[in-house]
């Protein structure tokens, strides 16, 4: 945003402001729309305001529109039907976080397809018991996160092959309700905390980098857990009620360099943790021992040059009886917080 284009309707008239590319009226108490909106806006944001309601042949003629914020306002669902109908097809981030929506009008999602730009679009924080069907295709992130949402539409990522970050944290989701609905060949980012899932999905995307299984009912790990996710990098079960976790779990995550298992009831460290990683938190359990195999394992003379940070705060183990050989191929390069 450049500020010498910058205008503030709801400050000024929009005399002085004709040529503006950024319309600016977060946080005014305005209540609708304003007239007055440059022809060549290319950001709007009108987030944290009472807009309830918005009229159609205000936006239409915004050809060049990328940005339009409309978080945190009383938007409903009626208050959407036919804005994005036509005009604004230059849109790339749309952001409806913070509303009342409870469903997608009949007619959005085929508006939102015709938005063929549209990049980002953040619905989080709403009501929705469902994903709406229909979106359009160039989408790179979808926020969706603390709605109401219990299942997906098998179909519902259908041509979405753009898809790279996908956020469905703070919903209802259980493992028979995500079912075989992540689809999605170029997801690098799923974020699933604070659901109700009860074991790790077995049919998540292997393009995945990114994976937040935090704040779910999941108590164990089986072997065959990740055993697709083979890019991934960062990984969180924490806050889960996991005790036991499959030797062998990690194997094939070659890529993984930062591992949270932190809030859970793991009795002992996980066996077998991927080589590359730099950073393990497993505080708050109920550790009392760590195995031989946990850190290094495999080749016997392999030494690790690489700082690791191991978190085991607030757990049942006695840092005097620790046997240092469990950490000899990281013991020069070990960071290891009690």
């Amino acid at each position: 945003q450049d500020p010498s284009h910058t205008c503030h309707l709801c400050l000024y008239s929009h005399v002085f402001v004709s040529c503006c590319s950024v319309v600016e009226c977060s946080d005014r108490g305005v209540y609708k729309v304003p007239h007055g909106i440059p022809n060549n806006s290319s950001f709007i944001s009108l987030k944290n305001n009472f807009i309830s309601s918005i009229r159609m042949d205000l936006l239409h003629h915004l050809t060049s529109l990328q940005f339009l914020i409309l978080s945190n306002n009383w938007l409903t669902d009626n208050s959407l039907r036919g804005v994005f109908k036509e005009g604004i097809l230059a849109l790339k981030h749309l952001y409806l976080d913070n509303n009342h929506l409870e469903t997608v009008p009949v007619d959005l999602p085929r508006s939102l397809e015709d938005l063929s730009n549209n990049q980002t679009l953040n619905l989080s924080h709403n009501q929705l018991t469902s994903v709406p069907m229909g979106l359009p295709p160039s989408i790179i992130e979808l926020y969706l996160k603390g709605n109401l949402i219990k299942q997906l539409h098998e179909r519902t990522f259908i041509g979405m092959t753009k898809l790279e970050v996908l956020d469905f944290s703070g919903n209802k989701l259980t493992n028979d309700g995500l079912g075989n609905s992540l689809n999605v060949t170029h997801l690098e980012s799923l974020n699933l905390e604070a659901n109700q899932l009860e074991q790790v999905p077995q049919t998540l995307p292997s393009s995945l980098k990114v994976l937040n299984l935090g704040s779910n009912l999941i108590s164990s790990i089986k072997k065959v857990a990740f055993s697709n996710l083979k890019k991934l990098e960062l990984l969180s079960v924490a806050r889960n009620k996991v005790f036991e976790v499959a030797a062998g779990a990690f194997r094939a995550l070659s890529f993984l360099h930062q591992l949270d298992f932190s809030h859970n009831t793991l009795q002992k460290v996980p066996r077998l943790l991927p080589r590359n990683v730099h950073s393990v938190s497993l505080s708050n359990n109920r550790i009392r021992s760590v195995p031989a195999d946990a850190f290094c394992w495999g080749n016997q003379t392999l030494t690790i040059g690489r700082r690791v940070h191991v978190e085991l705060e607030n757990n049942l183990i006695d840092s005097g009886t620790l046997d240092p050989k469990v950490f000899r191929c990281i013991h020069e390069n070990l960071v290891v917080h009690f």
